[in-house]
């Protein structure tokens, strides 16, 4: 069974799952999102700030590991 984690924004009807079994803690995501959606919490990202989020997908193509899933891409 996977280990996945599930931020939503009800303003913006979106969802960001992480796969904690793929995501190796690189910080990609942290590095490209250009609105700060990403953090790193114990070497895995995490996605506490996704009501700023501007569906731009770069997260979801940085990800070495295929580890995001974004409702938007």
């Amino acid at each position: 069974m996977s280990n996945i984690k599930v931020w939503k924004s009800e303003s913006l009807g979106i969802s960001i799952e992480i796969d904690y079994d793929k995501c190796t803690g690189v910080g990609e995501c942290v590095r490209v999102c250009p609105v700060g959606v990403y953090e790193l919490v114990d070497g895995k990202a995490t996605a506490p700030n996704i009501d700023q989020c501007i569906q731009c997908c770069a997260c979801v193509v940085a990800c070495p590991n295929n580890a995001i899933k974004h409702s938007s891409c």
